[in-house]
C-alpha cells in the first residue's frame, strides 16, 4: 500500500506539473499576440484545454504573464538562481573575456527575441495594473541579481574593469543587454539581431570588461 500511495502522489504531482506547464505555455502564447487587457483567464483556459478555475489556480492573471515571461525566457518558472540551470553553468563556464562576452550577448539575444513581445505587454498592462507594477518592479530586481550573480563569478576572474564601481558594471550591463533596448533596436528601429548582438558586444567590451 505505501508503495502505491508515493506512485499515485508522483503521478498526481507530474500530472499538475502538466497542467502547470499547458497553462503558462497558453499565457505565453496569448499575451505575445493580444497583450495584457485582451488576454482573459477564459482565453488562457480555452487555449490550454482546462477549466477556467484551473487556471485561476496558477493566477492571477498579472502572476501568470510574469510566469510566461520567465517561461519563455529559460523554459522554467520560479527559478530565482540561473546558475542552476544549464544555460547559466554553460555561460560561467567560459575560458577568457572574449568567450564571456560572446556567450553573454548570444544568450541575452536568444532571451531578448523571445520575451520581447511579452516584455511589451508587460509594460503595456503595468502602465493600468498596480498588481502587474509591483511584479514588473520584481522582475527588473531579478535581472539585475542574475547579472550580479554572473559578473561577480567574471570579477573573481579578473576580467572586469576595475576603475568603476562593481554595482556600476551591473547595472550598465542590464542597460546594454535589456529587452527594452532590443526591442528599441530590432523593432523600432529596425536593426537586424546580428547587428544588435555586434552593438551588444561592443558595449560589453567597452564599459564593462577589462581588454587584454
Amino acid at each position: 500500500m505505501p508503495g502505491r500511495r508515493t506512485y499515485r502522489s508522483e503521478l498526481r504531482r507530474r500530472q499538475a506539473e502538466q497542467t502547470r506547464s499547458r497553462v503558462v505555455a497558453a499565457a505565453a502564447e496569448l499575451f505575445a499576440a493580444e497583450g495584457y487587457a485582451r488576454t482573459t483567464l477564459a482565453k488562457i483556459a480555452s487555449q490550454a484545454g482546462v477549466s477556467a478555475e484551473t487556471v485561476q489556480l496558477h493566477g492571477p492573471k498579472a502572476k501568470l504573464l510574469i510566469a510566461a515571461i520567465e517561461y519563455a525566457a529559460v523554459g522554467v518558472v520560479g527559478e530565482e538562481n540561473l546558475l542552476n540551470l544549464q544555460a547559466g553553468r554553460d555561460l560561467v563556464a567560459v575560458a577568457d573575456v572574449d568567450a564571456a562576452v560572446d556567450a553573454m550577448v548570444a544568450l541575452q539575444d536568444d532571451v531578448n527575441h523571445r520575451t520581447a513581445d511579452l516584455a511589451q505587454a508587460l509594460h503595456g498592462g503595468a502602465a493600468a495594473d498596480p498588481e502587474l507594477q509591483r511584479y514588473r518592479a520584481e522582475v527588473i530586481a531579478g535581472v539585475n541579481s542574475q547579472i550580479h550573480r554572473v559578473l561577480e563569478i567574471f570579477e573573481g576572474r579578473g576580467w572586469l574593469r576595475d576603475d568603476v564601481a562593481f554595482d556600476e558594471l551591473v547595472e550598465t550591463t542590464a542597460v546594454i543587454c535589456s529587452v527594452d533596448t532590443y526591442i528599441r533596436m530590432n523593432r523600432h528601429d529596425g536593426w537586424t539581431r546580428t547587428a544588435c548582438r555586434a552593438w551588444c558586444r561592443r558595449m560589453l567590451l567597452e564599459t564593462v570588461f577589462r581588454v587584454a
